[in-house]
């Protein structure tokens, strides 16, 4: 995110291209601390102030400071701008490859981990529209809408981190993704008018893939198997399962076959009781087209 562009003005505190570390993830505390220290040292071996660097690639002093220190994540354009104005012949960049991997949450990282190895994908999502069909509008809404308020740097890595997720649909050979989301999430118009038809059509759009099955809870389903919230289902090429439920189990990940048996039996009544695929798209082009 880039300042107006005034003369002579430098990227702020409040839009400046890094993240925070988390401070509880061990890895990409190291990952992070290791690539500061680098360009700290290629910038002093270089004889260039921090005050001069900053403004060598268009940032501000305290960011420079920051990600020296290990304290904030830079994004892959302030290593290219540092790789340029150090002479470092790509060096620098090419720490942009440990970098991509920590840049996310460690509780988003491990899912996304999970989902790019899983042969089968199953989810129940009772409150919102499953983050692996949202658009970056519709994500950037709920998102911005929690309570205490996040900051709008942490909102816009979130936001990628979510989109990030989606890569499982551009996967070859393609899992099985099934989801059944409830009626009253599609009709909240989260994020206004056009924020809302986006996602509409996004889900018309990812429900007509080959690989995936969208299916409708209809509010006219008085009780189904899914009241006790979200339900999450990864299968892997080995056999082995890992799931979650808001309402089971804690809301732990298991992974012992007598507990997964118990979400499996809960998912696939869902399914039964939920409008069928057909249906399902019917009933959200007729939406698109009360819009």
């Amino acid at each position: 995110m880039h300042g107006d562009g005034g003369a002579g003005r430098l990227k702020g505190e409040t839009n400046e291209p890094g993240w925070e570390v988390d401070p509880d993830d061990d890895w990409g505390v190291a990952v992070v601390e290791t690539v500061g220290r680098q360009l700290k040292l290629r910038r002093e071996a270089m004889g260039m102030r921090v005050a001069d660097f900053a403004v060598a690639i268009g940032y501000g002093e305290d960011l420079v400071y920051k990600i020296e220190a290990g304290k904030r994540i830079p994004r892959q354009e302030y290593l290219d701008k540092s790789d340029e104005a150090l002479e470092a012949d790509g060096l620098i960049s090419a720490t942009w490859e440990d970098v991509k991997k920590v840049r996310y949450p460690k509780k988003v990282r491990e899912l996304g981990k999970l989902e790019a190895q899983a042969v089968e994908i199953g989810v129940y999502e009772c409150n919102i529209i499953a983050g692996l069909l949202q658009t970056p509008d519709h994500a950037r809404a709920v998102i911005g809408a929690a309570q205490p308020p996040y900051s709008p740097d942490n909102v816009e890595r979130m936001v990628a981190a979510r989109l990030a997720r989606q890569s499982v649909f551009e996967r070859s050979p393609a899992p099985a993704v099934s989801f059944v989301l409830e009626e009253g999430a599609l009709r909240r118009p989260i994020g206004g008018t056009m924020v809302w038809r986006q996602q509409l059509e996004r889900l018309l759009e990812v429900g007509r893939l080959h690989n995936v099955v969208l299916q409708v809870m209809p509010m006219s389903c008085d009780t189904h198997s899914g009241l006790d919230g979200r339900i999450e289902l990864l299968k892997f090429a080995d056999g082995t399962a890992v799931g979650r439920s808001d309402g089971a189990f804690n809301g732990r990940p298991i992974s012992e076959p007598k507990h997964l048996r118990i979400l499996e039996l809960r998912y696939g009544t869902i399914r039964a009781q939920a409008l069928s695929p057909g249906e399902s798209l019917a009933f959200v082009e007729q939406l698109l087209g009360e819009t």
